[in-house]
Parts: C-alpha cells; sequence; structure tokens
C-alpha cells in the first residue's frame, strides 16, 4: 500500500517543486498520462482495500496504461483523430468505478466497526 501513496507524494513534490513547463503540442500526451497513472493510483488503493494488491501488478499496469494511452494520443495525432479522447473516456470511467468501490469499502468498514462499537457497549 505504501508504493501508490509514496509515488503519488514524490510526484506532487516534484510537480510543485520545479518550474517545467509543457509544450502545448504534448498537452493531450500529459492529460493522458496523469489519468493513467490516476487510475493506476486508485486501482491499486481497491485492490489494497480488497486485500488482493500485488506490487508487480501495480507497476507493470501503471507502465502498460501509459504506454497505451501515449501510443493511442500518438497514433491519433498522426491519423488526424482524435484518439486521446477514448483513452481519456475509458480512464475516467475506471478512475471513477475505483473511486466509487473504494468509497463502498470505506462505508461498509466503517459501519461494521461502528455496530462492533455498539454492541460492546450494550
Amino acid at each position: 500500500m505504501w508504493l501508490p501513496i509514496f509515488g503519488l507524494i514524490v510526484g506532487i513534490s516534484l510537480g510543485l517543486l520545479t518550474d517545467i513547463t509543457v509544450p502545448d503540442e504534448y498537452a493531450n500526451y500529459l492529460s493522458i498520462a496523469v489519468l493513467a497513472a490516476l487510475d493506476t493510483l486508485f486501482g491499486g488503493i481497491r485492490a489494497h482495500l480488497q486485500n488482493i494488491y500485488d506490487e508487480k501488478v501495480f507497476v507493470s499496469g501503471f507502465f502498460f496504461n501509459i504506454l497505451l494511452a501515449a501510443s493511442l494520443a500518438f497514433l491519433g495525432v498522426h491519423l488526424g483523430v482524435d484518439l486521446y479522447l477514448a483513452a481519456i473516456f475509458a480512464f475516467g470511467v475506471r478512475l471513477f468505478q475505483n473511486i466509487a468501490v473504494i468509497r463502498r469499502i470505506i462505508l461498509t468498514k466503517w459501519e461494521n466497526k461502528r455496530e462492533k462499537t455498539e454492541k460492546n457497549h450494550s
């Protein structure tokens, strides 16, 4: 569980501490890379909460998602079609699904914990 959180902290820190600007022609690639990274991060958190987390799956999924999304964007640029929008849609849907599942898991655990404390106090 520490790897996704560590990566997020390092990424945010580097982003805030450096003065790197991205050229406009790479904005589509960057948006897809960020969405792919967020999708993988929340997928890792979800897997951890479901007790099925595997670091190999997390790291390989991270790089595979970014490469696939960047390849779609690259192909779209050369075909003159906005294929990056398909990747944005796919990662966006998965991101919201992962967040919804995480929310449900946390609420269920919270409810179970609250019920246990109420039983112990009764």
